[in-house]
């Protein structure tokens, strides 16, 4: 049977076919396999198939195997994933990159063994090492200096991933770059009627250029950039299949590049705050959100609490293929970002993950055409980290989003531990006759890797007002995460699970007694968690030196003087002596 292409993957059986005939160039003529299934994305699952008579050999004889292996690593030379199959007619047996893959005997259609691969755990360690080859050829070789558009050309690239772009090596620019505009093109066209603001997303793609030379006279320029793209493109279909694993667990992409690519950042660039993974969960839990609600970020940057809340949400509802998952994404999502370049991270971020009906617009969250908006969502719960400066409106945000809310609304902030204290009087006072903090949670000190930021969550509850009422906070100094080098932090020691099922609950019960850092805070004192006084503690050492300034003093001597004459004398005027086991220092009487 000859073989058959399609725009998803060419396939076939028969051993008429040679591996170098399906493009592996160097293999010989003999080598032929019973069956192909080679993915047009190399981000995806490739299959081989060898089949024996029950007969002629054991389907556990190590020939067999190795004779599968082999044209496994051949194709292997251009697809991540591998399925090795052999079959005697009666029993199957699979590997995986050279290791058993564990499936029944029965042959099954190949949907199953992809399906086996999809469940990995997610190899974070390549995504990040990925990351920095995509990052350092977009700076070096393409030219692309400007941050966010580093990122979104490769979000774009990866949106065109996931809606079955043809990108292939050995493309020139021009296919590669319509390539990828055509794919997005196809990825909103079925949402445009509900959202318009998404061909914005096409709109930055093509925005960005490229320095390079696309001289066409020139061929060693024309391989050179051949090659780079081909690059380019191996390493983002191994990107967009390391996260179409079913254990992707609503991860931010975009936090993961904005790690990566911020290294080439000028210290003059002023940058947007991706909300770090674990808290965005943590904060899903906190306000105790789940598959009904209703969920809106009105400063959405990246998306990554919308992609968060889809994630759990899918999977309370019984994972992608239910009818709730539908809804959810259609109707229970909805995001406002302003600055334009991150509203299209945000929209590429969303179709990453296979959602393009997310409601997501493009406005000012702090005018009342935003607050309309945000009353005909009829949200019901609020998870937003807001730009913490005064020039972008950081309380008018917090504000204007707790009255457009309907009562009752658990809205949850991420703003600067003292941002309320802060804040203006008359703010601070319309806000508390209005709608009610319930908790503060002060997060760890260097939870914004190389920001620099000291942040809290705080929670109100939208249209009852203060009335007095006293707050509970918390202070999580320490969430377990550490540094790794051009990854930013990660639980690397997996400590933070357990660590959020105790602050959750504690949270809930109001009682810290592990840490002991549990408050009630009444709100006309302050609005943030308050670090307990330090002990008076009284010294000799105090005394003496309180009672030697004061004699000082009425000598008429500055002991500030005096102190530092004597550490000089101490210093400089000291005899030194070396003996053959020490040096000893006599400091003149």
């Amino acid at each position: 049977m000859a073989g058959v292409s399609t725009k998803v993957a060419r396939s076939g059986v028969g051993q008429i076919t040679t591996m170098n005939q399906l493009g592996f160039k160097g293999e010989g003529a003999s080598n032929k396999p019973d069956g192909w299934y080679l993915p047009i994305d190399k981000g995806t699952v490739a299959l081989v198939l060898e089949t024996k008579a029950t007969d002629s050999m054991s389907i556990d004889a190590p020939a067999l195997r190795v004779q599968v292996e082999k044209y496994c690593a051949t194709v292997r030379t251009q697809y991540d994933l591998v399925v090795g199959l052999v079959y005697d007619g009666e029993r199957t047996r699979a590997f995986v990159n050279g290791k058993p893959l564990d499936v029944p005997d029965e042959l099954q259609p190949k949907e199953y063994y992809f399906s086996k691969l999809t469940d990995r755990p997610i190899d974070k360690a390549r995504i990040y090492e990925l990351t920095q080859r995509i990052n350092n050829s977009l700076h070096g070789d393409f030219g692309i200096k400007n941050l966010y558009h580093r990122m979104i050309f490769t979000a774009c690239a990866l949106v065109a991933r996931r809606y079955d772009a043809v990108l292939v090596r050995g493309m020139d620019y021009s296919e590669f770059h319509n390539g990828i505009l055509n794919a997005l093109n196809k990825a909103i066209r079925a949402d445009l009627q509900q959202n318009a603001k998404l061909s914005l997303l096409s709109e930055v793609y093509s925005d960005i250029k490229m320095n390079v030379s696309t001289d066409v006279d020139d061929p060693r320029a024309v391989a050179r950039l051949t090659n780079l793209i081909g690059d380019f493109i191996d390493w983002v279909t191994e990107i967009s299949g390391l996260i179409n694993s079913n254990a992707w667990n609503g991860e931010d992409v975009m936090a993961i590049f904005f790690n990566e690519f911020n290294r080439y950042k000028k210290k003059s660039e002023s940058g947007q705050v991706f909300t770090p993974d674990h808290v965005t969960g943590f904060m899903y839990r906190l306000l105790g959100v789940d598959k009904n609600d209703r969920v809106l970020d009105a400063c959405a940057g990246s998306g990554s609490f919308l992609v968060k809340a889809m994630s759990n949400m899918i999977r309370e509802a019984g994972g992608v293929n239910t009818t709730k998952a539908k809804q959810i994404k259609a109707r229970q999502l909805y995001g406002i970002e302003f600055d334009r370049e991150i509203y299209a991270l945000a929209c590429a971020n969303m179709l990453i993950h296979k959602d393009g009906k997310t409601n997501l617009v493009h406005m000012d969250a702090r005018t009342e055409s935003a607050g309309s908006w945000i009353e005909q969502t009829r949200a019901t719960k609020v998870l937003m980290n807001p730009p913490y400066e005064n020039k972008f409106g950081c309380m008018e945000i917090v504000e204007n989003v707790l009255s457009s809310v309907e009562r009752g609304t658990l809205c949850g902030f991420i703003l600067p531990d003292k941002k309320l204290d802060k804040t203006s009087k008359g703010r601070t006072s319309r806000i508390q006759r209005n709608h009610r903090l319930l908790k503060v949670v002060k997060l760890p000190e260097n939870l914004f890797f190389g920001i620099g930021l000291s942040t809290s969550i705080f929670i109100f509850e939208a249209g009852k007002p203060q009335d007095g009422k006293k707050f509970f906070a918390v202070n999580i100094e320490d969430d377990g995460l550490i540094t790794v080098k051009n990854q930013g932090r990660h639980d690397v020691r997996g400590k933070w699970p357990a660590l959020e099922d105790y602050w959750v609950d504690a949270i809930e019960r109001h009682d810290d007694s592990r840490f002991g850092t549990g408050q009630w805070v009444d709100p006309a004192e302050s609005l943030s968690w308050q670090a307990p006084a330090k002990p008076f503690v009284l010294t000799k050492e105090d005394i003496a030196r309180t009672a030697m300034d004061y004699a000082m003093y009425l000598r008429g001597v500055d002991p500030k003087s005096a102190r530092e004459r004597l550490g000089a004398i101490a210093m400089y005027s000291a005899e030194v002596t070396e003996t053959t086991s020490a040096v000893q220092v006599e400091v003149p009487k």
